[in-house]
């Protein structure tokens, strides 16, 4: 008898762990995966976390051979995702990531009962 054929028979299947997601906290995990999905937007998120405190726009667009507005668009994508955030000064917008954003991020792919979403 199979393992599927035992389980319709006695009823007993593995529990879903009350550590899952649920459908919001799904919802807005997938929604930072997709801003992250795209290469120059993870690139993005490396050089604004990597930067230690913050970053001008100044710094961050000489490493792309896309133009400044395409640089902007995806940056807007990330802060509309959470996980950077910014401030004008001048004519120069300053970057930096949300600390407890990244660290939900890092406890979503380890163990999701951590994530706390």
């Amino acid at each position: 008898m199979s393992k599927q054929e035992l389980q319709v028979l006695t009823g007993c299947c593995t529990p879903i762990s009350e550590a899952a997601l649920d459908p919001a906290q799904a919802a807005d995990g997938a929604a930072v995966f997709k801003a992250l999905a795209d290469p120059i937007r993870l690139r993005l998120m490396s050089i604004i976390a990597s930067a230690g405190d913050e970053i001008c726009v100044c710094d961050i667009t000489p490493h792309f051979e896309v133009s400044g507005p395409t640089i902007s668009h995806h940056l807007k994508v990330l802060r509309e995702a959470g996980l950077v955030d910014c401030e004008r000064r001048g004519t120069w917008v300053y970057y930096w990531p949300l600390p407890e954003r990244l660290t939900w991020l890092s406890s979503l792919l380890s163990a999701p009962a951590a994530a706390g979403l």
